[in-house]
């Protein structure tokens, strides 16, 4: 096991995936813009490290994320002190999380308990939601004077359709984790003494996949999920497949099916 330190997140690497936990339990794991700035370096380390095929994204405690943190961030927002900060993330490129994790290895959340506010927006993109029978969601923008972020107008519309998105952003309401599984926020529910092995077990079903591969799925999905022009959409995959078909990884695909052995994807990646 490999495991990089920071100070709001943890990160530890475990065979081929790794698991990114927000760790600030004392206040429910409330986002601040360092965790932004930790949370992008850690999925940035795990996209350059070949030996990470899939991540998951947990909360230490009770909760998985419980929104932005008031007194860290609403408040120097009002006073001016955090304008400087936001304004070097974005020069820095840790800015745009969105295309992070629609351009990164795959992602998992495993929501183990509050998930509101930012800490349910930055979840929307990740590929698939594990949800804890403790869970609670919100989309509380509003309770807040705030709008919602991070492209979740989009991200929730998608995952739930226009009606509950809707009764979920008008009204901030809170919801379980069952409530969110039955609307299709949540893609798997579970109890919650088994939340992190049912999340670890798909990243390693997930990531026992070729890299290479997975990340090309994932762009299609983005750029092809929302997409009414089918010609385009085709023509975005006919390049994908193309790519795919001149790939090691594919050739080691057919040549494993012929031989009935399991395929060895990191060997053919190394070209050994």
């Amino acid at each position: 096991m490999a495991t990089a330190t920071y100070e709001t997140i943890l990160l530890d690497k475990t065979d081929d995936i790794a698991v990114l936990t927000l760790n600030r339990p004392h206040r429910l794991n409330a986002w601040t813009g360092q965790m932004h700035a930790e949370l992008h370096a850690a999925i940035t380390d795990c996209n350059n490290d070949p030996d990470v095929g899939a991540m998951v994204v947990t909360g230490a405690g009770r909760g998985f994320c419980a929104g932005a943190d008031i007194q860290d961030n609403f408040k120097a927002r009002m006073t001016g002190e955090g304008r400087e900060d936001a304004r070097a993330d974005r020069r820095e490129g840790v800015g745009d999380w969105i295309t992070l994790l629609r351009s990164s290895k795959p992602l998992i959340a495993a929501v183990n308990g509050a998930c509101v506010g930012v800490g349910a927006t930055m979840m929307l993109p990740m590929d698939v939601i594990v949800a804890s029978e403790d869970a609670k969601f919100g989309m509380l923008f509003v309770k807040m004077g705030v709008t919602p972020e991070l492209a979740s107008s989009h991200f929730l519309v998608q995952r739930v359709g226009l009606g509950k998105a809707s009764e979920m952003c008008l009204t901030g309401a809170l919801y379980s984790g069952r409530q969110a599984f039955e609307m299709g926020l949540a893609d798997r529910l579970v109890a919650p003494a088994d939340l992190m092995a049912e999340a670890t077990a798909l990243a390693r079903q997930i990531a026992a996949n070729p890299s290479p591969h997975l990340r090309w799925v994932k762009e299609l999905l983005t750029v092809n999920g929302a997409e009414t022009d089918i010609a385009l959409v085709q023509r975005r995959e006919g390049e994908a497949l193309a790519k795919a078909y001149a790939s090691a990884e594919h050739k080691e695909a057919v040549d494993a099916f012929l031989e009935k052995r399991p395929p060895d994807f990191k060997r053919a990646a190394r070209g050994s």
